[in-house]
């Protein structure tokens, strides 16, 4: 019965190489992403960590920040 789940009928070398590279795929996207993601939120802090009046009215301006800050309730 196991092996009938791992075999498929003789298509189990195929589907189970399939999802493993999916899944491999999946995770590495993933990894590029939270690394990414972090690299710019580092940015975004050196950039714009202690923001004054001035500062934080530019961040505000600037379209790509907006998605950023409109998390933040500290603004």
């Amino acid at each position: 019965m196991i092996n009938d789940l791992f075999f498929m009928n003789g298509y189990g070398l195929y589907v189970w190489s399939a999802f493993a590279f999916t899944l491999l795929s999946f995770i590495s996207l993933f990894i590029v992403t939270k690394i990414q993601y972090t690299k710019e939120k580092n940015k975004f802090i050196v950039k714009f960590g202690t923001l004054n009046s001035e500062r934080a009215s530019f961040a505000k301006s600037q379209s790509i920040n907006k998605e950023i800050l409109s998390n933040t309730s500290i603004i």
